[in-house]
């Protein structure tokens, strides 16, 4: 008789992560649930089983190289088995780059959202390459596309999470093993709150341009069923991606004009 799938998602205590966790176990899905706030864990693993599902909450911090090997080994314990890992922990520190600290807010960012993605990555890797099966997916942003005042390490990481996600695709393909990303824009989370965001302008994103966790959650049980190397959402954001592609100079002026003066005093 066959089992149910096991998604292993980091990041999985709140936003995007707890969202994905309650929406795969409705699915079917084995839920192991990876993040710092254990306790947050816990309750949401009450909340799953009582809708009768099955999760396995984790303790772990993916910036702590030692806390990843137990997270995997944890999983495959419980489970047998990893189908898919959803790499969604991260943060943001939107600060202009010359004010941040060195370790809280530029390697902190880095070691979290691209060693700990990388190094997650490389300890389940044996187990699919073993099962010649699996399904990798990696939570990029729109920062990733297009590059913006004060997220310059925040930048810099999804730039980083994008180019590992390709080669990757392109490296353990031959094994049956996908690889994909997503890239969505302004998100209803609580990365706002830890971004530490401040603007004498008040300029932020219209309400109506933001996505839910719901609405990613659902993108990601999309890109389960249906591997692709990658997806922007909201769609129409592609079309931001192209023009910056195309006219670099002109958005430089425009958000040079419209923020980047303003914001600064100048």
């Amino acid at each position: 008789m066959p089992t149910s799938p096991v998604i292993l998602i980091t990041g999985a205590s709140s936003g995007i992560g707890a969202a994905t966790a309650r929406l795969f176990a409705r699915e079917g899905y084995r839920v192991a649930m990876a993040a710092r706030r254990f306790e947050r864990l816990q309750a949401l693993e009450t909340e799953i089983v009582a809708d009768g599902g099955q999760a396995l909450p984790i303790a772990a911090d993916v910036s702590q190289l030692e806390t990843i090997q137990p997270m995997i080994q944890a999983v495959l314990e419980a489970y047998g088995q990893i189908d898919l890992l959803f790499n969604n922990a991260g943060f943001g520190r939107m600060k202009w780059l010359e004010t941040m600290d060195p370790v809280g807010d530029i390697e902190a960012q880095l070691r979290v959202n691209v060693l700990g993605l990388i190094n997650t990555t490389q300890a389940v890797l044996p187990h699919m390459i073993e099962r010649r099966s699996g399904h990798i997916i990696n939570m990029g942003s729109m920062a990733g596309w297009i590059a913006t005042p004060t997220y310059t390490i925040y930048a810099a990481s999804k730039f980083a999470v994008r180019g590992f996600t390709e080669a990757l695709r392109r490296e353990v393909g031959v094994w049956g093993i996908k690889v994909s990303g997503i890239y969505p824009g302004s998100v209803v989370t609580e990365f706002k709150t830890h971004a530490g965001i401040s603007r004498k302008t008040g300029v932020t994103t219209p309400a109506w341009l933001r996505l839910s966790a719901d609405q990613v959650a659902k993108t990601v049980l999309s890109l389960a069923r249906r591997p692709r190397s990658r997806l922007i959402l909201p769609g129409y954001m592609r079309f931001a991606v192209w023009a910056n592609l195309l006219f670099p100079g002109l958005l430089d002026r425009i958000i040079e004009m419209r923020f980047t003066r303003p914001e600064r005093g100048l």
